[in-house]
């Protein structure tokens, strides 16, 4: 089956662009870039040049020696026998972190070439450009990051369109969905809970109709993520990495949820364990979710030494924490700190899907509101998430007597609604949360 993506309408517009740039993709490893450019390539263009530069050492030397655009085009259409018609070919760099000159070349396709439709893509392309010896085409290239598939996305791609669209129509027209939609979009919900959206897991649940089987390509997925630190990282950084990444459970199922570098390891600090957690934030394997006092703009205010560390995807966190898939299935509430964590690292891997900047705030260790999030307008709304129906929420309590918001809007099991100034939105519909509609 073709695999439906938001990012296709960003693509047609980029292709369509009078001063189009060069386009970087970035994106961790699964999330689809790959497969997105093809599928791209294949209905937009009439032919595509694909290189892969963790296997093309034939392009990766011929670039090598010498980066001017046109060039490049010569040997392409050399190695590849094609014509390359600057408006009926695509060219795709892939992996291309692993040729720093072929990064480089993006800027002079722009400078000098700019009627090319070219595209480089990387799966670990955040982590790379910091490296010394990369000349970072700055200000030459649009970009775009790719993430694993939304809650919307997922709906889409299992047949449940209309439902998604009616889930838009009631959050944004402030109306209860019917019954019936609404216990049907909860058991979708719990079933992403589990397969997240990654593309094949996604793709392995529609084909075999079993969790468990989306299951085995998810551990496959993190195996492959934990080998890429060796590739990319000397053997000790590589070991903090990995130790980082494993202990993202343990971190998300205190009670204060903020990480620990000692719950990494004993005796952990920022000095020892800092470079790895960088090292997974530019990968694109984790979300940063950073402490803020309340003022505008919030990004002001961030105590950056104070940060809740998320999965870029909670199918990933649900598998990595070895939760048996019936508890989410048939008893969601049973745990409530264990599903608690994966619930909040679902939102906020939602939020993160939609280009919202992730803030929570602490009022003297006592009260904690799970997010803050800014409006285009300058509005700061609280955020409160809760797993199931039980909805009291001091902390947001607090928070609002502090503060007056002009609404706030608490996330739960239960269906859409307003009340005593709380937005109620349900956990299905938090893709509907962006930076535009918070203004209201």
């Amino acid at each position: 089956m073709n695999m439906k993506r938001k990012a296709m309408e960003y693509l047609i517009k980029w292709k369509n662009k009078e001063n189009r740039k060069p386009l970087l993709l970035y994106g961790a490893r699964q999330v689809g870039k790959t497969y997105l450019l093809k599928e791209f390539g294949s209905k937009e263009f009439e032919n595509t040049i694909y290189v892969n530069f963790e296997t093309n050492q034939i392009v990766s030397d011929l670039i090598n020696e010498n980066i001017d655009p046109y060039y490049i085009i010569k040997k392409l259409e050399v190695v590849f026998n094609q014509k390359i018609d600057k408006n009926k070919t695509l060219i795709i760099f892939d992996e291309i972190q692993n040729n720093s000159r072929a990064l480089t070349s993006l800027k002079y396709f722009c400078e000098d070439a700019r009627e090319y439709h070219i595209v480089g893509a990387g799966s670990l392309l955040g982590v790379s450009i910091k490296r010394e010896n990369y000349s970072f085409p700055v200000g030459k290239v649009d970009s775009l990051t790719i993430f694993p598939l939304s809650f919307d996305e997922f709906l889409i791609n299992t047949n449940n369109e209309l439902l998604s669209k009616e889930i838009e129509r009631c959050y944004k027209n402030n109306m209860k969905i019917s019954k019936v939609l609404h216990e049907k979009a909860m058991e979708l919900y719990y079933d992403y809970l589990v397969t997240g959206g990654m593309p094949e897991v996604v793709l392995e649940y529609i084909n075999t109709n079993s969790l468990l089987s989306a299951f085995d390509v998810q551990s496959k997925i993190i195996d492959t993520y934990r080998n890429d630190t060796s590739k990319y990282a000397d053997s000790s950084l590589a070991n903090r990495i990995i130790a980082s990444f494993n202990s993202i459970p343990n971190q998300l199922a205190k009670d204060n949820k903020k990480f620990q570098y000692k719950v990494v390891q004993k005796g952990g600090t920022s000095t020892i364990f800092g470079e790895s957690i960088a090292w997974l934030e530019n990968a694109g394997i984790v979300i940063k979710c950073v402490k803020t006092k309340i003022g505008l703009p919030l990004k002001m205010y961030e105590e950056i030494d104070s940060f809740k560390l998320y999965m870029n995807d909670v199918g990933l966190l649900t598998n990595l924490s070895k939760m048996p898939i019936f508890l989410i299935k048939d008893n969601p509430n049973l745990d409530v700190s264990v599903f608690g964590m994966i619930t909040e690292n679902y939102v906020a891997s939602s939020f993160k899907y939609n280009n919202l900047n992730l803030n929570y705030w602490v009022n003297s260790g006592t009260s904690e509101v799970d997010f803050v999030l800014q409006s285009k307008k300058g509005l700061i709304i609280p955020i409160e998430v809760k797993s199931g129906n039980h909805v009291k929420a001091r902390s947001l309590n607090n928070y609002i007597e502090e503060y007056k918001p002009k609404y706030a809007i608490r996330i739960s099991g239960k269906n859409f609604g307003f009340q005593n100034n709380i937005k109620s939105v349900p956990l299905y519909a938090v893709f509907c949360i962006t930076e535009d509609s918070l203004d209201i």
